[in-house]
């Protein structure tokens, strides 16, 4: 499992600079498959939500689609602003992104019939909460609890780090219009 969650996020996990930042990310992620009991084969078919239809988008896409437009968000903002008003710790970006759905794979599981549904954990937890709970045990920076804990509806009105709204945004500009489309609502 471990060869494979290395393998599908190598891009990313290579611009994390703290080595045992990333290794961490890496035992994160693992430790929920093994917990959701997924299989090294079976990540790639977990969709990124089961709120909308998804258009087959599955969460390793959706988590590197959002690492990376958070990414150039933060990119845009320090190349962009003539003075910083806040610091942006890219490593933590990177991981939180890496990270913010990792609660997913216990959230959702594969029926018998080879459908996705709301595990029972997923119904008693929604994954901010679950994936938090996770990444505090595994020992990261608080900083990165916050991204997890604060990227969805949980964090609405909470205080977060500026990696967190990043996050939040590039989150929601992945799920939103998917969202509008299904209601018929995004101009195409």
């Amino acid at each position: 499992m471990k060869e494979k969650i290395e393998r599908l996020f190598n891009q990313q996990l290579s611009k994390i600079k703290d080595p045992d930042l990333r290794a961490k990310v890496i035992e994160i992620w693992t430790d929920a498959a093994n917990q959701g009991g997924w299989q090294p084969d079976e990540l790639e078919k977990i969709p990124f939500t089961l709120l909308t239809e998804t258009k087959g988008i599955n969460l390793i896409e959706h988590t590197i689609a959002v690492t990376e437009g958070a990414l150039g968000l933060a990119t845009a903002i320090k190349e962009n602003y003539r003075e910083m008003p806040f610091e942006i710790n890219f490593d933590w970006l990177i991981a939180g992104g890496l990270l913010h759905d990792v609660g997913k794979l216990m959230e959702i599981e594969k029926t018998e019939e080879g459908k996705f549904q709301k595990s029972y954990q997923g119904k008693c937890t929604r994954h901010p909460i679950s994936g938090a709970i996770l990444v505090a045990q595994a020992g990261v920076p608080e900083e990165i609890v916050n991204i997890v804990a604060c990227h969805a509806k949980e964090g609405e009105g909470r205080p977060k780090r500026v990696e967190t709204v990043l996050i939040h945004q590039a989150d929601f500009s992945t799920f939103d219009p998917m969202v509008m489309m299904e209601k018929g609502l995004l101009i195409v």
